[in-house]
This record gives structure tokens, sequence and C-alpha cells, in this order.
């Protein structure tokens, strides 16, 4: 995506919000969305756009874990370490993760492919341990089942099952 059309497309997500700061963390919320982080532009065009100071958006982007503003990976792996995932292994999931990817949890992969996050809790601690992927829980994971999930979403970019 060029400079220009990425402001394009932030001038769009900016616009269809009233020019009130209240809107500021919808309209963050929409960018991480579309680009996956929050550009150094978008901050830019939002402040300019509700009047705010720059700074002020800088803290809300950085105050709230849901935000970035570095990019993150085509894929976004979250593994949970809540206490019941913990226990039954999670870290053991991380460790496959960092052998197979070479990244550890908050990088992205140098292709830009994949980016783990290390989570509290995904709320699912029955079905521990647990990895979420592009929004698709993976549950019950052994340390096994890390490359095979890896490897569907590397090489068709298509969402990939959960287990029940």
């Amino acid at each position: 995506m060029t400079d220009s059309e990425q402001i394009s497309k932030i001038e769009k997500i900016i616009e269809v919000y009233p020019k009130d700061q209240r809107f500021a963390l919808a309209a963050m919320q929409d960018m991480q969305h579309a680009f996956n982080y929050i550009p150094e532009e978008g901050i830019a065009a939002l402040s300019e756009y509700l009047g705010c100071a720059q700074s002020q958006l800088y803290s809300m982007a950085t105050f709230y874990k849901a935000l970035s503003l570095t990019p993150k990976g085509e894929h976004i792996i979250k593994i949970c370490n809540g206490t019941a995932c913990h226990l039954r292994g999670s870290m053991n999931l991380v460790t496959e993760l960092k052998r197979d990817l070479g990244i550890d949890p908050g990088e992205t992969s140098e292709d830009g492919k994949f980016s783990i996050e290390l989570v509290n809790c995904l709320g699912s601690c029955a079905l521990a341990p647990v990895m979420l992927v592009d929004g698709v829980y993976h549950n019950k994971l052994r340390v096994d089942q890390v490359p095979g999930i890896i490897e569907m979403y590397a090489s068709s970019g298509a969402e990939g099952g959960g287990q029940a």
C-alpha cells in the first residue's frame, strides 16, 4: 500500500466519526483493525480532525493493550498464560512457537506473517491450553499440534478451524 493509499484509507476511517474527542478511541480501534496497528500518520490525521493533541492520542494508544503503534503480523497468535493454561503447559507452546517462527512473544516475524502475544486469559479455562490465531480458538493443544497449525496459516492464509 502506497503512502497516499494509506492516508486515503485513514481519512475514510476518521471521517465517519463526528468531530468530537469522545470518538478518538473508536477511530483508533478502526485503524487498528484496518492496518493491524495504528500508523503514525493516523495519529496525526486524527489529532488534526478532532482538534486534540497527538500526545493525548499516543497516551490512549499505549494504555490499551488491544492497540499497537508498531506493525503486527498478518496472523496474530495469542497464547493464553492464565492459571489453567499455564498449569497445562502453555509455556511449552510458546517454546515451540519460538522454535518454529524464530520470535519471542511481543515480536513479529521478519516476513511480517506472524506476531506472538502472551495474554493473561482467553476465557476458555476448561479447554486449556488455548491458542487464538486470528480470532480462531485452538483448544486442548499439544506441542506437536503447533507446527501443523502454523503451517496451515502460513501456506493458505485462510482461517483455520479451532477444536471444540
